[in-house]
């Protein structure tokens, strides 16, 4: 029975590797690294707001309603006048209006929906991906994506960003690799002495990445904010009883 439960473990310990995402092994580029704090609400705010402003008109979020919003710290008039569309209720879920057929005659293939998008792909993917646009004459909206390939969906933060092209050069082994680089600066991004200043532009995309997380577990917030007022009561009320429990131990000894 031991040696059946050891080899049921072992297996299941080598399906972990598996059951990872798929971009993961293909050896693609370094993601970078997200950083995100879902107890930053300031965060969370803004890219509630970008999100609505920017991609909510083309990706719905289906498992998110309205109404979670007020988790963050928004008020159901801040809701209304700055994040719904006209003729939307504030129990409404997150859709979009734009047939899924059309949709799919416009962009060659449907825009998913983003409700679940962080929970399949990662942070770091999506942060990553945000920032990985470059000009590419070849594809039919004139972007291409360093992160995903052939990317049918436009840059539509080239405004703020501006425009990046894509480099190749060999690393120390000798290797090729493609790095982006930007050539052209935006409303948010800079170019000073020919060395880009991408901060502004990458601060929202991370409000923007930390909100993608956070509709993926609306509940984590609260959640992890239970979890340390659990920690300090058990803290609190075991260290006393340990305490006591010591000295009951030790007194003969003493």
């Amino acid at each position: 029975m031991k040696n059946k439960i050891r080899h049921l473990i072992a297996a299941a310990a080598l399906a972990l590797p598996v059951a990872m995402p798929a971009f993961a092994n293909e050896g693609g580029p370094k993601l970078d690294k997200a950083n995100i704090d879902i107890q930053d609400t300031e965060s969370l705010q803004r890219g509630a707001q970008i999100f609505a402003n920017y991609c909510l008109s083309c990706h719905s979020a289906s498992m998110m309603r309205y109404n979670r919003l007020e988790d963050i710290g928004l008020t159901e008039e801040q809701i209304k006048a700055d994040l719904m569309p006209e003729g939307a209720k504030i129990g409404d879920q997150m859709n979009i209006a734009m047939n899924k057929q059309d949709a799919k005659t416009w962009f060659g293939a449907t825009p998913p929906d983003l409700s679940l998008i962080a929970r399949s792909r990662g942070a770091d993917y999506l942060y990553s991906y945000l920032r990985g646009f470059y000009r590419d004459p070849s594809r039919p909206t004139g972007w291409n994506n360093l992160v995903f390939d052939k990317v049918g969906m436009p840059h539509i933060f080239w405004e703020w960003q501006g425009e990046q092209e894509l480099k190749t050069a060999k690393n120390a082994e000798g290797q090729e690799e493609h790095k982006l680089e930007l050539v052209k600066a935006g409303t948010l991004t800079k170019l000073e002495n020919g060395k880009a200043n991408t901060a502004e532009f990458d601060r929202r995309m991370r409000d923007l990445t930390n909100f993608l997380v956070y509709m993926g577990e609306p509940a984590a917030v609260k959640r992890q904010q239970i979890g340390y007022v659990v920690v300090m009561f058990l803290g609190l009320l075991l260290f006393p009883l340990v305490y006591l429990l010591k000295k009951e131990y030790w007194r003969d000894v003493h």
